[in-house]
C-alpha cells in the first residue's frame, strides 16, 4: 500500500473510507459476483473512488471484480499525461480508451455539454457491457447530490435528487452506482492537498472553461456557502429531505407517466 492509499484508510478513515463503505452497504451498491466498470475521468473524485473500490475488492468482504477505465474524449497530451501520472502514483491498473467525442460535439452551438454527456455516458455503458461488467461506478459525491436536489427545484421546477443506484434504460442488465454518495467534497479536497496531489479539472476542448465558473452549479455552490454561515446543518437537511418525503404534503407527483394529485383522495 502506498502513502496515498494509506492516508485514505488511516487519517481519512472516518471521513472517506467509512462513509464510502456505509454507502456501499446502505444502498446495496455492490453484490457478490458483480463486475464493476470504475470510470475515471482524471479528477479528484473518480480517482479517490477508484482507490476505495480497489481496496474493497482486495479485502474480499464482498467478492467482486473491477475494470478501471479512462475514456479519452479528446483531451490534450498534457491532460492525459497528468491522468497517467496520477494513476501510476495511486497504483491503479487502468485501461485507456480513445474516442472522438469532443470532435463530434464541437459544432454543437446550443447544448454542447449536454450532447457530450450523453455520448460519454453511452460509450461507458457500451464499453462496460463489452468488458463483461454489470455495473458502472461514477465519482459523484455528497455535495453533487445536494446541489442537484437544489438545482432541480430552483432551475428545473421539479423535486428530484441524484440517486445512488440506477438501472440503465437502454443497456439491459447494467446499473449505474455512485460509491461516494455519502462522502463530502471538502474531505476529498483535503486528502488531495495533504498528499500533494493535483488532478485534472474540466479539460474540455470545446467550452474551454472551468467546470463551475458561471454555471448554474457554481451558483448553487455559492448559495450553499452563504447558507452555511447561518445554518451549518443545511447540507444534511437538504440531503435528508429527499429521504423523508411525505406524499400527503405534496401537491402532485408522478411515477413515469402515472400522475397523482392531492385532490385524488381529498373528498
Amino acid at each position: 500500500m502506498n502513502q496515498f492509499e494509506e492516508s485514505v484508510f488511516k487519517k481519512y478513515n472516518k471521513t472517506i473510507w467509512t462513509k464510502f463503505r456505509r454507502g456501499i452497504r446502505d444502498y446495496k451498491l455492490i453484490s457478490d459476483g458483480d463486475k464493476v466498470a470504475v470510470c475515471i475521468s482524471g479528477g479528484k473524485d473518480s480517482m479517490i473512488m477508484a482507490v476505495c473500490l480497489k481496496r474493497l475488492c482486495m479485502n474480499r468482504e464482498i467478492p467482486f471484480s473491477a475494470e478501471y477505465i479512462v475514456m479519452n474524449p479528446g483531451y490534450n497530451a498534457e491532460t492525459m499525461d497528468k491522468i497517467r501520472e496520477n494513476a501510476g502514483k495511486l497504483d491503479l491498473p487502468v485501461k485507456y480508451f480513445s474516442t472522438r467525442i469532443f470532435e463530434s460535439v464541437k459544432n454543437e452551438k446550443k447544448h454542447p455539454c449536454f450532447l457530450c454527456s450523453r455520448l460519454r455516458r453511452g460509450w461507458l455503458y457500451k464499453t462496460a457491457q463489452e468488458l463483461g461488467c454489470n455495473k458502472i461506478a461514477l465519482g459523484h459525491h455528497f455535495d453533487d447530490v445536494i446541489e442537484t436536489t437544489l438545482m432541480s427545484m430552483l432551475y428545473g421546477s421539479q423535486m428530484q435528487t441524484m440517486l445512488p443506484r440506477l438501472k440503465s434504460e437502454n443497456y439491459e442488465g447494467v446499473q449505474l452506482i455512485r460509491p461516494l454518495y455519502l462522502v463530502r467534497e471538502s474531505d476529498i479536497i483535503s486528502w488531495a492537498q495533504d498528499n500533494g496531489l493535483e488532478f485534472t479539472r474540466c479539460a474540455c476542448s470545446v467550452t474551454a472553461k472551468p467546470d463551475s465558473h458561471g454555471s448554474k452549479r457554481g451558483e448553487i455552490k455559492e448559495l450553499l456557502c452563504r447558507l452555511r454561515e447561518t445554518n451549518p446543518a443545511v447540507d444534511m437537511n437538504i440531503f435528508r429531505s429527499a429521504h423523508n418525503v411525505d406524499l400527503r404534503r405534496i401537491m402532485s407527483y408522478h411515477i413515469d407517466d402515472e400522475y397523482h394529485s392531492f385532490l385524488d383522495d381529498f373528498e
